[in-house]
């Protein structure tokens, strides 16, 4: 599932983040990840959360991006949840799910329906 946070600029959605990070900590049975472009709310988030620094890697497009989510994840089964702050990313998914199924909301954002 994707979920997103939309606010402009100075809206609080990072406090949000943090603060679902925060809770979400407290119910899951496996690792929770957050990547941020600094690591200034590092020391807000609880030391069971594994944060990641994207300027420490070199990552330069959409597609270099997804390869690095796949790699995390590739290296933890025990991933629930990614939270990634203050990115302009695009995503394709892949849903396991007949298209009649979906909430019509999402009908103009299928590409392929098999």
């Amino acid at each position: 599932m994707v979920e997103i946070i939309v606010g402009e600029k100075g809206t609080g959605k990072t406090k949000h983040l943090l603060d679902r990070v925060n809770q979400d900590i407290t119910s899951v049975q496996g690792t929770l990840v957050y990547i941020d472009k600094s690591p200034k709310y590092m020391y807000q988030l609880d030391s069971r959360v594994r944060m990641i620094n994207m300027p420490d890697y070199p990552i330069s497009g959409t597609e270099e991006l997804i390869c690095f989510l796949c790699g995390v994840i590739s290296q933890n089964s025990s991933i629930e949840t990614i939270f990634i702050d203050s990115f302009h990313v695009n995503f394709v998914l892949s849903v396991s799910q007949k298209e009649e199924k979906l909430p019509e909301e999402l009908n103009a954002t299928i590409w392929l329906s098999l």
